[in-house]
């Protein structure tokens, strides 16, 4: 994969949170919180998760720099991943929405913090499927590509349930 500057990821990031938002404005509820089967998430649930997942990566990046010997990351049994994707029923879909848009602000402040020293720090992951990584692999694959992932999911979705 190739480098991406931080500019970029900030683009790319708030590019694929736009398409998440244009996508879903106008949409029926009953769609948005319909899950396509049993296994897979609601768009709700997808958009809920996006807005935990991202932040938490962001706070890890934060702990990186300044202890970077410390272990980061979470498996999927975590917490607040869980109930970020379990405790939907009592969130609107519009204050849902601008969350949303609020965490292109949030990723573009985070993000700006960051150069290529900052990104080239290695810290060994809690998950051993990572191992030591740099910050850059955090923004590349666990926040940009991740985004992105989520999209392509509630596309699948809005195929499935329409």
């Amino acid at each position: 994969m190739e480098t991406k500057t931080i500019k970029q990821s900030i683009q790319l990031v708030q590019h694929t949170i736009d398409k998440m938002v244009e996508t879903v404005s106008g949409i029926s509820e009953d769609t948005i919180r319909r899950k396509p089967s049993d296994d897979e998430w609601s768009i709700i649930q997808i958009i809920c998760h996006v807005l935990e997942a991202i932040p938490y990566w962001m706070k890890d990046i934060s702990q990186i720099k300044k202890y970077p010997e410390e272990l980061w990351g979470r498996n999927h049994l975590q917490e607040a991943r869980l109930a970020a994707i379990e405790k939907t029923d009592n969130r609107t879909i519009d204050e849902v929405l601008k969350e949303l848009i609020a965490l292109k602000t949030q990723v573009e402040m985070e993000f700006s913090t960051l150069d290529p020293g900052i990104l080239a720090i290695e810290s060994t992951s809690r998950n051993p499927n990572f191992g030591t990584k740099p910050i850059s692999f955090i923004v590349d694959h666990l926040i940009v590509e991740h985004a992105s992932k989520h999209y392509g999911q509630i596309k699948r979705n809005l195929s499935k349930l329409s």
